[in-house]
């Protein structure tokens, strides 16, 4: 397990495509913004591969603040979905992009389900890299 959440973890190092012209993913640890396209990147890798529900319930433990896994818990009880995706299904693609940082980091999440729609979340996370907030701004067309 702990092998496979190192691998996970390790998202935001620069990989090369192997079709097409080369492409590079870029990030660093000290960086909210890089963690949090980590953490949805490893996320949705966990919950599309079989078998992959252990890694995504230590990557939330992982990534989660302890009192915002319970709140997500409880929306994910009365929503029947998945809390950090906020949907009952996997995304095809997903984007994080910097929207400020005050006493924390905020960031939208664009997750693509098909070619004409996208859902956008908010994530919030501390200064010690914990995410304590994931809300829907909802949904529009590409």
């Amino acid at each position: 397990m702990a092998a496979g959440l190192a691998l996970a973890l390790g998202l935001g190092v620069t990989a090369q495509a192997s079709v097409g012209s080369p492409r590079s993913v870029s990030g660093k640890p000290s960086d909210n913004v890089t963690r949090i396209a980590d953490f949805y990147g490893a996320y949705i890798d966990a919950v599309t591969d079989e078998g992959g529900g252990k890694l995504a319930d230590e990557l939330r433990k992982h990534y989660l603040t302890p009192a915002f896994q319970k709140e997500l818990n409880a929306w994910e009880d009365k929503n029947h979905a998945d809390g950090v995706l906020q949907a009952q299904n996997v995304p095809l693609a997903w984007k994080v992009t910097d929207n400020g940082t005050a006493n924390h980091t905020e960031a939208v999440v664009t997750l693509t389900w098909s070619s004409d729609t996208t859902s956008r979340l908010v994530v919030d996370m501390t200064r010690g890299h914990k995410i304590f907030h994931i809300g829907t701004t909802g949904v529009e067309g590409s």
